[in-house]
């Protein structure tokens, strides 16, 4: 089946887009995010938990946190392609909230079938999820997951859990005897343990969970083969989040390159400043189109999802790089200071960059995928 030439992005996606922009361009720019995050500068700070709740409760209202949740379940069931727009401007104003995390749990809820359907509910209701699969190595290999399930109970540790701190449920990663499952349970339930941990992106929290006992709810019994048709789907949504982190740091070093005077002339009049900034911006552009592909793959080509999210994950991962690196550096002297906004895009840009694979890890499945 051939792609559309707008990749499916309807009015109905360019307006949840826009409407996303200009609500966080009013209530959320980048000076209010770094009075909320960066208060302190001191290396020895310990783990911190900042955001805007009202802020979130009033996007829960516009229903943003169920647009993955089918409508049968009570959500709004929408393309992947509008909900990679809605990524986008998320990444555009490095907002703290638990949107990704959440959308996640509800793509691979969606790919576990019967048994995902209550936890699915509970999220058009207003619940917040987090993935909790990965062991202490950062791996999500689900066959090596170090939480075990014995009589509907769950004990180990789930290590490198998004946004901790702001969900209400974990969707869980267990082994029970010869077969990997997946469990649906609150955050605050009997013998749950959450572990902050200290990670260099201010815009986000992280933690471990031990589970001790834990009575959980399985969702299904074949673990691996609901994460292997949902992951496409988010590593969409990281892209697209990189992507418009991305275009923030290229669009604020451009006003930056203008104003800055140098030799009597603006920055950005040099030959040297130029041609970074538009390699950052054929960068942007080529992993903004291999996003949406990606998401247009999955709406419409599913058997095509995993090879064009692979290109996506590769492109943006590696433009979130060299985005960041030619942000601080063309802001010169007071890139490097804490005072200045660029480094909150800089570290979320890294946290995203590796959280699901970086690029030669994507291209050599890519590899895989086309060489076999």
């Amino acid at each position: 089946m051939t792609q559309p030439d707008n990749f499916g992005f309807t009015e109905e996606a360019a307006l949840l887009k826009d409407s996303a922009r200009k609500l966080l361009a009013e209530k959320f720019t980048a000076d209010v995010l770094h009075g909320m995050v960066a208060g302190d500068p001191t290396p020895e700070r310990g783990p911190a938990l900042h955001w805007d709740e009202a802020l979130w409760a009033q996007m829960q209202e516009l229903g943003w946190g169920l647009l993955a949740v089918p409508e049968a379940q009570g959500g709004v069931g929408m393309p992947l392609v509008a909900v990679a727009g809605l990524c986008e401007e998320l990444g555009r104003a490095a907002f703290p909230c638990p949107l990704l995390p959440t959308l996640s749990a509800s793509y691979l809820l969606g790919a576990a079938g019967a048994g995902g359907e209550a936890p699915l509910e509970a999220i058009a209701e207003g619940a917040t999820a987090s993935l909790a699969v990965s062991d202490a190595n950062g791996s999500w290999d689900l066959s090596q997951t170090p939480v075990e399930c014995i009589d509907g109970k769950l004990n180990g540790t789930a290590c490198f859990v998004q946004d901790i701190g702001k969900v209400s449920h974990l969707l869980v990663c267990a082994r029970n005897g010869d077969t990997t499952g997946l469990y649906w349970l609150a955050v605050d339930a009997p013998g749950v343990d959450v572990q902050a941990d200290a990670i260099v992106d201010l815009s986000r929290d992280q933690g471990r969970v031990v589970f001790a006992g834990v009575e959980a709810m399985q969702v299904c019994a074949d673990a691996s083969a609901a994460f292997a048709r949902s992951m496409p789907a988010i590593w969409t949504l990281y892209a697209a989040d990189m992507v418009g982190a991305g275009e923030w740091q290229l669009q604020t070093t451009v006003d930056y390159a203008n104003q800055r005077q140098q030799f009597d002339r603006p920055l950005g009049f040099f030959q040297a400043v130029k041609h970074q900034l538009v390699d950052v911006m054929v960068d942007i552009d080529r992993a903004k189109s291999l996003v949406y592909s990606a998401a247009c793959a999955w709406d419409t080509e599913p058997e095509e999802a995993a090879r064009y999210a692979h290109m996506a994950q590769s492109a943006a991962s590696d433009m979130a790089a060299s985005a960041s690196s030619r942000s601080v550096q063309c802001h010169g002297g007071i890139g490097f200071t804490w005072e200045c906004f660029v480094h909150l895009f800089f570290k979320r840009q890294k946290h995203s960059q590796m959280l699901w694979g970086d690029g030669p890890w994507h291209r050599a499945r890519l590899a895989s995928i086309v060489m076999g």
